[in-house]
């Protein structure tokens, strides 16, 4: 029905319960307590109810929303095909409690209820006694909206009343599934078995050294898994040795809502967080330990930024983001070149790259060429081959094994025993009529697969025990690969690459056929850096290197 001639038919005194039209109702929660739930029945009984006692009224079947907050319409599904509804013409008026319901934004409820009318849809806000059919409607409507809006504003700042309230009364607030703790009325308990597996994490990082994905692989070999039964995830390890609860720590003022409405927020930099030591958080960790892992992971995350530019902080091929063009200060790019002969691999300046030669003069560069040039390089710094030796031996003995495996192992076997006394105790029943066959067969399986369980986590605890053991105990041989390492006689070590190059630097007086190159390495002897200059003329077949000298 046309809204315009409603409004005439209203305007002569019929009432809009006279009119013949298809009427639907909106119906909200916003939480989905007991409590909440039992109201939207009550509401979906009255508005069916109402809507067909009415002689003149067609019934179209409501559209509800379940614990959704009134704030905003983005995420109420039922809400959207409501509207989408009203567009395709599948009904003429909307029956909802107050505007709250329908929305506690002014600008969504006219939006909406303006919108609406464009489709020829009227909306009674039944409690608020708002029609839209009615001409006057529109500045109630604004009225009244505005009262739930500032509602809303009022509650946000109740609850963030609450929260400080709670923590000033020592109720820890934020996540009650967080590892390590049991969380119940607010107040958090240590897990022994859970915070010995952070123990683990924080000493495998702090004063072992290993990285967060071998810490995920040293766990799972240890037999330790998550809640879920699996392989720690590493966001959840990163996540744990930045959480300064588990030092005992409160931590708070993270991020800040921009808008109330459309509860959006800021992450706030470090310097704003609150944090202080708080007596109702057990700690699991000592403060040292935290605060050292804590700088050791912010130093890792500043060098991975630093590699940033060209390439991530572990990469597979060694010249990557280390390749500098100095006429326009970018990285080279990594290619692969295909001839007769295979593939080689070059490397571009990215302006070339991207413009080609307009863009960029730099040559290209083949691996090959390097690989030559810091062979020669590191031939001249191994002066004193047997010394460099000695050094690397007597580093790699004074290196401390990477995990413990003897207390996994105690706690396996540990439970293996108690496994078996349970299958004893389990026979000794079955033998005295105690338990029936079936149940007999069903706890016995049950215990052999646990046993089959524990079994396979000593059986990998053992072979990475023995792997770890194995990895130090030839001396010679490691001296022999040593050897040939620094002797260069199978090519250049990539990984020793990575490891001491620096930069190279492509000279701007650089032609296809002759390059011109710096070439800095870094924390080697007693220098930081140490730069040699190198340059060689590209001719066919060949690669003659021209002599290198120190710079």
């Amino acid at each position: 029905m046309d809204v315009r001639k409603i409004r005439q038919e209203l305007r002569l005194g019929r009432s809009f319960y006279d009119l013949p039209l298809r009427v639907t109702f909106y119906a909200r929660v916003s939480t989905d307590m007991d409590a909440q739930l039992n109201s939207l029945e009550n509401q979906v009984q009255y508005y069916t109810e109402f809507i067909q006692s009415k002689r003149n009224w067609i019934f179209v079947p409501g559209y509800i929303d379940e614990g959704i907050s009134g704030g905003t319409t983005k995420k109420r599904d039922d809400f959207n095909r409501m509207i989408a509804d009203a567009k395709a013409g599948c009904f003429d008026f909307i029956i909802t409690k107050e505007i709250s319901r329908f929305s506690r934004s002014t600008l969504d409820s006219i939006q909406y209820t303006q919108l609406l009318l464009d489709y020829n849809v009227g909306v009674f806000f039944q409690n608020d006694n708002i029609n839209t059919l009615d001409s006057d409607s529109e500045f109630r409507l604004v009225v009244m909206a505005g009262v739930a809006q500032d509602e809303i504003r009022k509650l946000s700042e109740r609850i963030k009343f609450g929260f400080r309230q709670s923590i000033k009364n020592g109720r820890v607030l934020g996540n009650d599934k967080l590892y390590g703790y049991d969380k119940k009325d607010c107040i958090m308990t240590v897990n022994e078995a859970e915070a010995e597996i952070v123990r683990t994490i924080f000493d495998l990082y702090a004063n072992h050294g290993l990285g967060i994905r071998k810490i995920s692989q040293a766990l799972y070999a240890m037999g330790y898994t998550s809640r879920e039964g699996n392989e720690f995830n590493q966001l959840t390890i990163r996540h744990m040795l930045e959480n300064p609860k588990y030092k005992g720590w409160y931590c708070g003022n993270k991020t800040q809502n921009l808008d109330y409405r459309t509860k959006k927020k800021a992450f706030l930099d470090e310097s704003e967080w609150v944090m202080y030591p708080d007596p109702t958080i057990p700690a699991i960790v000592s403060e040292e330990l935290w605060d050292r892992a804590n700088a050791i992971y912010k130093e890792r995350s500043k060098q991975m930024k630093e590699h940033a530019n060209g390439a991530s902080y572990h990469n597979r091929y060694p010249y990557s983001g280390k390749i500098y063009c100095e006429e326009h200060g970018t990285t080279y790019h990594r290619h692969l070149l295909e001839n007769k002969t295979g593939k080689k691999e070059a490397w571009h300046c990215k302006v070339y790259r991207a413009k080609g030669r307009a863009g960029c003069s730099a040559p290209q560069l083949r691996s090959e060429e390097l690989d030559q040039i810091m062979a020669d390089i590191f031939t001249q710094l191994m002066k004193d081959k047997n010394t460099i030796i000695d050094s690397l031996v007597a580093v790699l003995q004074s290196v401390p094994q990477e995990v413990d495996y003897s207390k996994a192992k105690q706690r396996v076997e540990d439970e293996l025993a108690q496994i078996h006394a349970k299958k004893d105790r389990l026979l000794e029943l079955s033998m005295a009529d105690a338990l029936t066959v079936t149940e007999f067969k069903s706890r016995n399986e049950a215990f052999n697969q646990q046993l089959r369980t524990l079994e396979s986590q000593l059986a990998t605890i053992q072979i990475e025990e023995e792997r770890q053991k194995n990895a130090a105990l030839d001396l010679d041989k490691i001296r022999a690969a040593l050897d040939r390492e620094l002797s260069f006689t199978d090519g250049i070590n990539s990984s020793l690459v990575s490891t001491i190059l620096d930069k190279i630097v492509v000279k701007k007086e650089s032609t296809k056929e002759e390059i011109y190159l710096d070439i800095y390495l870094k924390m080697f002897g007693n220098f930081d850096k140490i730069a040699y200059s190198a340059s060689f003329r590209r001719a066919k077949n060949t690669m003659p290197i021209l002599p290198i000298r120190r710079i």
